[in-house]
């Protein structure tokens, strides 16, 4: 397989420099200032969850098809850390906005 190591830096940081960043701009266009941190996670898995959409671009020749499975193998494991709290970052932008907002 090819190396794709743009996917793997673009699946460890699309919770933080994406995902989280829109969850809070969501929860403010909402009025929302204190938020579970169920609810945040959530928020932030939805806004991560769309990059399937990006995904769907690719090819579906043989490199695509295992391009799209090794970015989705990825995200997986990655949504899994946000769902049980393990992604420091988000950890923190959450704390941030429930306790500053």
């Amino acid at each position: 397989m090819a190396d794709y190591f743009e996917v793997d830096r673009l699946a460890e940081d699309v919770a933080k420099i994406y995902a989280s960043q829109l969850a809070v701009s969501w929860l403010k266009v909402n009025n929302n200032k204190k938020p579970s941190k169920e609810e945040f996670r959530d928020l932030v898995i939805e806004f991560m969850s769309q990059f399937d959409f990006s995904l769907g671009k690719f090819p579906n020749t043989e490199e695509g098809i295992k391009f799209k499975e090794y970015a989705k193998s990825l995200l997986k494991i990655e949504i899994d850390k946000v769902r049980e709290g393990k992604n420091k970052e988000v950890e923190k932008r959450y704390k941030y906005y429930a306790e500053y907002s």
